[in-house]
């Protein structure tokens, strides 16, 4: 298995996994695959020129079996310490074909690692239901619930 960053080249099986992953929890979406496949390819080819997001990839014999979005956001700077920013994690997808095996655990494992090297301060995911056990066993705990304004 390899665990990297996406590249351009990874762009349409991207594009491909998050239509199956809302395929998957959504079996009655009716949308039009190519007009969220132009909209998703200009998403993804943004984020991986820049620096805000990064999208981790784990692959296995060449076809990419598992992938987490982040994105990085700044927090204003405090006196009295140096500010770093905290990864915002997202879109968090294995392919049914590969789910336990690890393949998740491990990618988590690694962008932990990278968010150290990096100092960040802390990783955030807002989890389903259903995948909070998974987040659990990985470290993660549950932590008070974010207000939110619906516009």
């Amino acid at each position: 298995m390899i665990i990297r960053q996406a590249s351009e080249e990874d762009v349409d099986a991207l594009i491909l996994m998050r239509w199956e992953f809302t395929l998957e929890h959504q079996p009655e979406m009716k949308d039009d695959y190519n007009l969220f496949a132009t909209e998703c390819r200009a998403f993804l080819h943004q984020a991986i020129s820049g620096e805000r997001w990064h999208i981790w990839l784990a692959e296995v014999n060449g076809v990419i079996a598992s992938h987490i979005y982040i994105q990085l956001i700044d927090k204003v700077p405090r006196p009295g310490r140096i500010t770093y920013p905290f990864a915002y994690m997202t879109n968090i997808y294995t392919d049914p074909a590969y789910r336990s095996r690890g393949i998740g655990s491990q990618l988590l494992m690694r962008i932990q690692e990278w968010a150290v090297e990096r100092k960040f301060e802390f990783i955030i995911v807002w989890p389903s239901e259903e995948s909070r056990e998974f987040y659990a066993r990985n470290g993660y705990i549950l932590c008070n619930d974010p207000m939110e304004l619906q516009l």
